[in-house]
């Protein structure tokens, strides 16, 4: 990208040093914003260890859920058994 940039800065007729320090500057610019929001951009590990952690939820959730269905199923045989 950057010679890019400075191809079209030099074709436009701007000075080749004018083109460069402008690229320069363009890429100090880019380097600042993302140094401002790295710390909110998730790295690799930091996926894998947030997919263990839903892995691990989701599996608890289902356990609860299988209970609570049983304990239902349970409390409905006995509700049953005691009216008949």
């Amino acid at each position: 990208m950057e010679l890019e940039i400075y191809n079209a800065f030099v074709k436009a007729g701007v000075p080749e040093a004018d083109a460069k320090a402008a690229v320069e500057s363009i890429n100090k610019e880019i380097d600042k914003r993302y140094s401002l929001h790295s710390v909110q951009l998730a790295t690799k590990s930091d996926l894998a260890e947030m997919k263990t952690e839903l892995i691990k939820a989701i599996a608890e959730s289902q356990r609860w859920n299988i209970a609570t269905i049983f304990a239902a199923v349970g409390l409905f045989a006995a509700i049953t058994k005691m009216w008949n």
